[in-house]
């Protein structure tokens, strides 16, 4: 019977350590705000090196995080931001596909009725432009005397 019970306490203990998620908090002082990051979600780094990394993140230990096989501890950390794949997506896609479409009605109607039309091939231009920088819309957060980032569990 001891087995037993010993064996049972010893799943129940494995299934709620394994169901811990790692991830990153970012805190703000002044006005108490907590952002929560999970691990394996994508996020956009700027480095104090300048170095500018993105893509999924795993946690290594408590004060280093992992993108694209580059260790990268969080003191070194200048900028951080959230980057979803599906966000990023559909706003350079879409800013492609509009601006290539415009560059195209431009050129259709410069080509058939009248010359001013290809004046639509800056607007076309720059939204391709746009659309290939990938514009993100989510904050920035940078690290200092008012925001900390730390590495927490979460449990579900």
């Amino acid at each position: 019977m001891k087995k037993l019970s010993f064996l049972i306490f010893s799943l129940l203990f494995i299934t709620l350590v394994s169901a811990q998620e790692r991830a990153i908090k970012i805190t703000n002082q002044t006005n108490n705000k907590e952002i929560v990051i999970k691990e394996n979600k994508r996020v956009k780094i700027e480095t104090k090196a300048g170095e500018k990394i993105s893509g999924r993140f795993t946690i290594q230990d408590n004060e280093t995080i992992l993108i694209k096989n580059q260790s990268i501890a969080l003191t070194d950390i200048e900028t951080i931001k959230r980057n979803p794949f599906l966000v990023s997506l559909l706003t350079s896609g879409f800013l492609v596909y509009a601006g290539a479409l415009t560059i195209g009605i431009g050129a259709i109607i410069g080509l058939l009725n009248n010359s001013a039309a290809f004046l639509l091939a800056i607007p076309g231009a720059a939204m391709v432009y746009a659309g290939i920088k990938s514009p993100n819309f989510h904050k920035k957060y940078k690290p200092g005397t008012n925001v900390s980032i730390e590495i927490i569990s979460i449990s579900d």
